[in-house]
């Protein structure tokens, strides 16, 4: 285990499962704070481009787990996780971690902890918060809830990837539900943008004037700003948090309403205009895309 005494941390070994655009800026974040990190990638082309100094590409899931201290799995979904499952708690080493990264559900990181039931005493519900930019600083906030020595012995790992770590709980599913609670937010302020910005075009307004007409108010939002911005240009080819994936989440979001009896009214329509702007060939630009699905 790594040495958390007297404030010192020696080097761990870190594996990333996944290296998308979070996944390799999560293991480019590791290895700049001295972690030595192997990496794997259902395509290995892509865990093959994130390679580098202190990062090593896999050719199989073993070869990037066995050995880690801490092992993330940063995938697309919960089915993917579950595909990956048994061979991540197969080569899991005695004292390594399982950090379990994607964004699930409440629902689906159930499926997982069943899944991994072997090696529960060392699963950690820990999705994050952020997109690209932040995930590539180092900069991300990690949600964690799980068995407290599992968070103590990852928490280099985290201290490395992120700016903060808040604790949900000891409960596996919690910071899945958190992470589900904030990013409802951020899916509505950025459709709530688009909105705007569209009403204000249709209205014969300049749309960049709503942003300015917001600034430094108490309705500002930095998210507001920044996405707004690409909305203006529709320069959303190169996405932070891809439009297809707010589609994916904001389904997780109604089925745990539902299931809790909340009412889905306002996600439900957020899940139609994310659709709207896919069906339109966003899916794989930026979530600023959902500007789309206000044109006329």
């Amino acid at each position: 285990m790594p040495d958390v005494s007297h404030g010192t941390i020696d080097a761990m070994r870190a594996a990333v499962l996944g290296t998308g655009i979070m996944g390799s800026a999560m293991a480019r974040s590791l290895a700049r704070e001295g972690h030595d990190v192997t990496v794997w990638n259902r395509t290995p082309e892509r865990a093959e481009a994130t390679a580098g100094e202190r990062i090593s590409s896999c050719p199989s899931i073993a070869d990037a787990v066995g050995g880690a201290d801490v092992v993330f799995t940063m995938v697309y979904d919960a089915a993917s996780v579950l595909d990956v499952a048994a061979e991540v708690v197969g080569a899991l080493g005695p004292d390594a971690v399982w950090a379990q990264s994607t964004t699930v559900g409440t629902e689906g990181m159930r499926r997982i902890a069943e899944a991994a039931a072997q090696v529960g005493d060392r699963l950690l519900d820990a999705p994050v918060l952020g997109t690209k930019q932040p995930a590539e600083a180092g900069n991300l906030l990690v949600l964690v809830s799980g068995p407290a020595a599992a968070r103590t012995h990852a928490q280099p790992a985290f201290d490395a990837i992120g700016a903060r770590t808040l604790t949900v709980g000891d409960e596996l599913g919690r910071a899945s539900a958190l992470k589900l609670v904030s990013n409802s937010w951020v899916a509505s302020i950025n459709a709530a943008t688009a909105q705007a910005m569209g009403l204000a075009e249709a209205l014969g307004l300049e749309p960049l004037l709503f942003l300015e007409a917001i600034r430094g108010g108490a309705a500002d939002s930095a998210y507001a700003q920044a996405k707004g911005a690409i909305m203006a240009s529709r320069a959303w080819d190169d996405p932070s948090f891809a439009l297809d994936s707010v589609l994916k989440d904001v389904g997780l979001m109604i089925d745990a309403a539902r299931e809790s009896g909340f009412p889905d009214e306002l996600l439900a329509t957020l899940l139609a205009l994310y659709d709207r702007a896919s069906e339109r060939g966003l899916g794989g630009a930026d979530m600023s895309a959902v500007r789309a699905a206000f044109d006329r």
